[in-house]
């Protein structure tokens, strides 16, 4: 399989407690959140549209969501919310959550005055309590073990982290937010990649390790949702598609797919990028469009399609979005593909120190980039309801 070029992270050193888009003309979305065949569904079977950003910072040596150098975290999440996005995917590193430190926040004039003198894991407790009284859900997202190592192909073996402390790191997670309604679920781990299997029973085997922390997972927080991404490599048992991004190929669940012990609870989580990222063939095609039609339907619709397990695209984003270039074509497509079938989406980056992507966010990190908003304000359903169960406070923190 070829290799594919990582996104250079930055340049620089739901039960949900707010408005959620559903397709039901229903006056209240009910929480928490399952699945019923390929769709996202509330507690009165009425489908929800997750529709979100992410917002890195967690998983670098910061230690702290990117950004906070110029702008109190809480204005940042409301300026969320105001766009119109109901989630947020927030990436961690394990290492940031045994650390005690934080760099890159500013407390002058007040700003993130509740982060001062906090721990990164104390740190993501505000960012869910104040998503939470925003509006907003959470997924969390292990992009790595060590920080800034998000090259790392597999869930162990960077930082001296073992698939134990992922599993233990995820189980601690669920029991401190297991009472949380603002945070939704659990993205395993980004981007499976290189050496990872799929279906093979191997140490390396990524669906074997998914089961395994998605039921860790579940037996503290049995609500959550559970977000499995793919590998790059070839499955167990052969696939239609020959050329992947990292943890794009989810085509394994044909034959084997993820089996957790709670029903109805497992998301498929693909990315999908443009050649801002990798200079993939076929963006030199001009059968462009209908191969990326052909690899988005085998590559993971037909999982929704067959009623197997919802979608939701955690990752997707471009510097250029307009239609006189092919970064711009690609993502106007797929836009239009994630609106006409209902999927789920966190869009990378919110912030604009996204090395290939950029952000939604321009570099003064406050002013929005008119094209790209444009471009999700389109996809964004307008069928939002208020939603509020809680307020989104901070549990109390669990012994470490």
């Amino acid at each position: 399989m070829p290799t594919v070029r990582p996104r250079h992270r930055a340049l620089t050193g739901l039960a949900i407690a707010g408005a959620l888009i559903a397709t039901a003309s229903a006056s209240a979305v009910q929480g928490p959140l399952h699945t019923s065949g390929g769709q996202i569904v509330d507690q009165a079977n009425h489908e929800v549209v997750l529709q979100g950003v992410n917002w890195f910072g967690l998983e670098t040596a910061n230690h702290a969501p990117h950004g906070l150098w110029t702008r109190d975290y809480r204005d940042m999440l409301a300026q969320i919310k105001a766009q119109g996005f109901n989630v947020i995917r927030l990436p961690f590193s394990l290492q940031a959550l045994k650390s005690t430190t934080t760099s890159g926040i500013d407390y002058s004039n007040g700003h993130n005055a509740a982060l001062q003198g906090k721990t990164p894991q104390q740190v993501m407790d505000e960012i869910i309590a104040e998503a939470g009284r925003q509006g907003l859900g959470v997924i969390l997202d292990n992009h790595s073990g060590a920080d800034d190592g998000y090259m790392s192909p597999l869930w162990y073996g960077t930082g001296g982290f073992t698939e134990d402390d992922w599993v233990n790191q995820w189980s601690a997670l669920a029991a401190r937010y297991a009472g949380n309604p603002t945070v939704l679920g659990a993205d395993l781990k980004n981007e499976p990649h290189g050496e990872a299997t799929w279906g093979t029973g191997q140490a390396n085997d990524w669906r074997r390790a998914a089961e395994r922390a998605g039921n860790a997972v579940l037996a503290k927080a049995p609500n959550w949702l559970v977000l499995v991404e793919g590998i790059e490599g070839p499955v167990a048992g052969g696939q239609y598609l020959d050329r992947n991004w990292w943890g794009g190929n989810l085509e394994g669940v044909r034959q084997n797919p993820v089996r957790l012990s709670v029903a109805n609870r497992v998301v498929y989580s693909p990315h999908e990028y443009g050649p801002g990222v990798f200079a993939q063939p076929w963006f030199s095609s001009p059968d462009m469009a209908t191969i990326l039609a052909d690899r988005w339907t085998k590559g993971f619709g037909y999982i929704r399609d067959a009623g197997t397990a919802p979608i939701l695209v955690g990752e997707f984003g471009a510097k250029n979005v307009g239609t006189d270039t092919v970064e711009g074509r690609w993502i106007r497509q797929f836009a239009d593909y994630m609106g006409r079938t209902g999927t789920s989406w966190t869009f990378w980056a919110w912030n604009p120190n996204s090395g290939d992507t950029g952000g939604v966010l321009q570099d003064d990190w406050q002013t929005v980039n008119p094209a790209k908003m444009a471009l999700l304000s389109a996809l964004i359903r307008r069928e939002a309801i208020a939603y509020a169960p809680g307020s989104g406070t901070t549990p109390a923190p669990t012994p470490t």
